[in-house]
């Protein structure tokens, strides 16, 4: 900005630094005020140090830049010497763009393909609260949570006992079992609710259970110690698809 003060350029007070978010996306509390302050008029141009700091989505930059456009708002990036006023700056800010999501999508993609790997080695690549167990901080890995597990195995029997999840949720609650409360990693606290039909479904086909880990429709033996032993884990499996054929069959009688 210093050097173009010769084109009248004028630093403005504000600064707009999204420390700490990803230039993935534009839900971002500083953008957003940047973006405001040039509907706004306040603003002629807009001076970045590269330009995937300011987006590295293709369609996310397209809609910023129709609103510059709009609002007759330059856009400088400092360490790739362009800049929008010109049409030559604007066809080399497409290509940077471009290239930019790509390299977007492919960092997506290693990433996916790691946790691919990892679900088929057995290991836990992380996702929501399981009843049963814990995390371990530092391996990453599930550790069982035994007064935890006794709940789980109490609900496998009642389910075999009551043959309907309308008749175990119900026995559950009413005895006072609830899901899983945690500490989540910002520190609040998640109190565990009263059981539903998802809920307990859920629950009860959970392969987590059964010592494996899912990816997608793959099952892989995990690393975790197994909380219910494989023949209780099939005697609930062949009941739900019993009852799913009784209740096919009762639908087409109707």
């Amino acid at each position: 900005i210093a050097s173009q003060r010769h084109e009248g350029w004028i630093c403005l007070p504000n600064r707009y630094d999204d420390g700490g978010f990803s230039g993935g996306n534009a839900d971002r509390p500083a953008l957003k005020a940047l973006l405001d302050d040039v509907e706004a008029g306040e603003i002629d141009c807009i001076v970045v140090y590269k330009v995937d700091r300011l987006s590295r989505s293709l369609l996310d930059f397209s809609r910023i830049m129709g609103t510059l456009e709009k609002q007759d708002c330059s856009f400088v990036s400092v360490t790739q010497q362009f800049n929008t006023s010109h049409s030559m700056g604007r066809l080399t800010l497409n290509i940077l763009l471009s290239f930019a999501q790509f390299e977007r999508e492919i960092i997506a993609e290693r990433t996916r393909d790691k946790v691919h790997s990892a679900r088929r080695k057995g290991k836990w690549t992380g996702g929501p609260q399981i009843l049963g167990y814990d995390v371990d901080r530092k391996g990453g890995k599930l550790v069982v949570n035994e007064v935890e597990a006794q709940q789980v195995r109490r609900i496998f029997e009642i389910y075999l006992e009551k043959k309907s999840i309308a008749e175990t949720v119900r026995t559950i609650n009413r005895i006072g079992l609830r899901t899983k409360s945690y500490e989540t990693r910002k520190g609040v606290w998640r109190e565990g609710r009263s059981y539903t039909k998802s809920s307990v479904y859920s629950l009860l086909t959970n392969v987590h259970y059964c010592g494996k880990i899912p990816l997608k429709d793959e099952v892989f033996e995990g690393e975790h110690e197994a909380i219910v032993d494989e023949e209780t884990w099939d005697a609930v499996q062949k009941l739900f698809k019993r009852n799913a054929v009784e209740g096919m069959r009762n639908e087409s009688k109707n």
